[in-house]
């Protein structure tokens, strides 16, 4: 598969790239960044030394290519098709925001849930980091139509989140030792996440009280979800076994998550436990990862009919 990246320079062009150069059945044509024409990639993403001596081009051919990434910022998705054609038959995945509500004939991009859909798509809008680690802890939940009373989420997102351009929030100096809450029931991705659990639960009509947080560290996300349920904890551990039972990368864990099992893979790791009335899910993902680019490329592998986890079999940091 002959790929182009538009939008190359930022943490999740970075990653992506990192993958692509490993995998078996990929072959970069081009990496665009107008800012970085003419530099080599690891100049930019310095992990790819020795890995590739591809340099960033502020020129492109979409006719050279049979897949398309999209890695600019929110809003410049849209912009990019306003100036420039697109081939028949190339596929393209979006990384932004712009087409999650699948507009213009975008598929979104979550294949615990839109895996066959994916696979017939010429076009997937890939989610949204912490719209993925929300969704993951409750599908299961939706699917047998049990989310009928608030969700309450508190979920804490790595500094990488907040993209490669430094501000105020992400100077290490500021962030280290630090945590603070930003965005409080009003986050962007509340929008995605509730038009995928409405489309499993029809009658969805509860609140998601969102509460993110950022991190003292650099990648990962851990989400504490929580509502009201009758199941008992067996019920629970049958529903989100059998849920998941298919999933490449989602898996359920019998004990405590720890955020280090997930970090640098494309894995999301999920913990429901009944407390009393209330069931409790942890989820954890790489934001970079299964996020963002790991589930960009697991897309990709599903649009071209090879089996999800083609050049994501990664290891986590662990220690």
């Amino acid at each position: 598969m002959k790929v182009g990246i538009i939008g190359g320079a930022g943490y999740t062009a970075g990653e992506l790239i990192r993958l692509l150069i490993n995998h078996p059945e990929a072959q970069i044509v081009f990496v665009n960044s107008e800012s970085n024409a003419g530099n080599r990639l690891s100049d930019v993403h310095g992990g790819l030394i020795g890995e590739t001596d591809l340099r960033f081009t502020d020129t492109y051919n979409l006719n050279d290519i049979d897949v398309l990434f999209l890695c600019q910022g929110h809003g410049q998705s849209s912009a990019f098709w306003q100036n420039n054609n697109m081939p028949e038959g190339l596929k393209i995945i979006d990384l932004a925001q712009d087409y999650r509500d699948e507009s213009d004939g975008y598929v979104y991009g979550l294949p615990e849930v839109n895996r066959c859909r994916i696979s017939a798509a010429d076009r997937v809008a890939n989610p949204g980091c912490f719209a993925t680690a929300i969704q993951l802890a409750l599908l299961p939940l939706a699917a047998a139509g049990l989310l009928n009373s608030d969700v309450h989420v508190t979920a804490v997102t790595g500094s990488t989140g907040a993209g490669v351009k430094p501000s105020a929030t992400t100077h290490f100096s500021w962030r280290s030792d630090n945590l603070s809450i930003y965005k409080p029931f009003g986050h962007q991705h509340l929008a995605e996440i509730r038009q995928t659990l409405t489309r499993l639960q029809p009658d969805f009509k509860t609140d998601i009280n969102f509460v993110p947080m950022r991190g003292d560290f650099a990648r990962g996300i851990f989400a504490s979800v929580y509502t009201d349920c009758d199941l008992s904890q067996e019920e629970v551990d049958r529903l989100y076994n059998d849920f998941y039972a298919d999933a490449t990368f989602t898996h359920v864990a019998d004990r405590a998550v720890d955020l280090k099992q997930v970090v640098n893979t494309n894995k999301a790791i999920v913990k429901p436990e009944k407390h009393g009335s209330k069931l409790l899910i942890a989820s954890a993902i790489d934001n970079l990862l299964k996020g963002a680019s790991g589930q960009a490329v697991e897309n990709m592998n599903i649009m071209f009919g090879l089996d999800p986890s083609t050049g994501l079999r990664l290891k986590p940091s662990a220690f």
